[in-house]
């Protein structure tokens, strides 16, 4: 796979050159997938994020289950292992997690609501929850958050020029951010059938939002791409770089010049894994036509339109079953 460098001025900008457009537009057409190398996450901030959410995922299950996302408006807190499933012909994600969407820096660390500036509006109306057992967790994590959002705030005005259109094009964004926690997973895995062994932490083409910036614990090598001759490809995680795989939305957006590819995640290292991936999406109002370029007499429209918060919403269902025992 591609691995874009990024050149940044001396304000963290990012510089858009010909090149690094050109690049990226390559890799969204036909992989949906990149790597990207030169960003603005202090690694000290990586390291403290991936401490809190080992910390948290050490926590006792009984602590843990009193944020569970079942709990929420909103899926914001704590999914189990086995309580999502991303593939409707799989048994369970073998994967626990921990969810939370934007919320500003500084506030009281504790878990009550926040003021209205930090809570949700519309179809994903809700706050975030935190650990009260855990008084450093919010901030560490949130901290990781700001500096990935900065990153994808770089990275979207080259989308918007690779597909030709002003830098500010993708101005209106809202954003989520998980930890992950895969536990070593034994038995068969079967590539005739994606995701065929109970828990095997699989994603079916399904990143609900714009594209994902995903940082991947080093030297333990899980994640794979389904390529266009059927194939799983792996895409080992590089120090210094983070994966950029694109969603639905870019899809639905450009009608699917932009590939939101099939891909998936099983530990087979005998060790635990995490992973801390932010998806990066458009404000929840705002509704999912396809770019004007992107339709043609040859290329109709694909999708029906919907809201940004009414498609993740409705993805976010299928995958937790949400409102069911």
């Amino acid at each position: 796979m591609t691995t874009v460098k990024l050149i940044l001025d001396g304000h963290s900008q990012c510089v858009s050159s010909r090149a690094i457009v050109d690049e990226i537009k390559r890799a969204c057409i036909q992989v949906g997938f990149f790597y990207v190398k030169n960003h603005t996450v202090p690694d000290a901030i990586i390291q403290n994020a991936l401490s809190a959410s080992r910390k948290f995922f050490d926590l006792p299950v009984e602590l843990k289950m009193e944020l569970e996302n079942r709990k929420t408006s909103n899926y914001m807190g704590y999914s189990p292992l086995l309580s999502g499933n991303n593939n409707p012909e799989n048994a369970g994600d073998l994967q626990e997690g921990f969810e939370f969407g934007w919320e500003a820096l500084g506030e009281p660390e504790d878990n009550k609501v926040h003021d209205n500036a930090t809570v949700q509006k519309g179809v994903m109306a809700g706050k975030n929850v935190w650990p009260a057992a855990m008084p450093g967790f919010r901030g560490a994590v949130l901290q990781y958050y700001h500096a990935a959002v900065h990153l994808g705030k770089l990275l979207f005005p080259l989308f918007a020029l690779a597909l030709d259109l002003p830098e500010n094009y993708f101005d209106d964004k809202a954003t989520l951010m998980k930890l992950l926690h895969y536990p070593p997973q034994i038995g068969q895995v079967d590539d005739r059938i994606i995701g065929i062994d109970r828990g095997a932490a699989v994603h079916k083409k399904i990143i609900i939002q714009c594209f994902t910036i995903l940082w991947q614990e080093p030297g333990i090598q899980a994640l794979q791409v389904l390529n266009s001759d059927g194939r799983w490809i792996d895409a080992p995680p590089i120090p210094g770089t983070f994966v950029i795989n694109l969603g639905d939305q870019f899809a639905r957006w450009t009608n699917d010049v932009f590939k939101s590819t099939v891909h998936r995640a099983i530990n087979r290292s005998g060790v635990r894994r995490y992973s801390i991936p932010l998806f990066f999406g458009t404000d929840y109002d705002v509704k999912l036509e396809p770019i004007p370029s992107c339709v043609s007499a040859e290329r109709p429209p694909r999708y029906d339109v919907v809201t940004a918060g009414e498609y993740v919403k409705s993805r976010l269902q299928a995958t937790y079953n949400h409102g069911k025992s």
